[in-house]
């Protein structure tokens, strides 16, 4: 007798449990569609970025007049 064992994983949206597992849940990381495009819309209208490491006085041609 062997006991499979589910993997889920908390959805990045809504936190509810995920299961992770291609057939049974083709929006893995996410628990749905639905959270999946919710994620989506939030990089679209940028309130998800990734931050840059560059410094805002930084120029990249080297003819500011510092």
């Amino acid at each position: 007798m062997s006991t499979k064992i589910i993997k889920t994983v908390k959805c990045p949206t809504c936190a509810k449990p995920a299961v992770w597992n291609k057939e049974k849940n083709p929006a893995r990381p996410f628990c749905s569609d639905r959270c999946r495009l919710i994620d989506l819309g939030a990089w679209a209208d940028e309130s998800h970025r990734i931050a840059d490491a560059t410094p805002p006085d930084f120029d990249p041609d080297g003819s500011s007049n510092h």
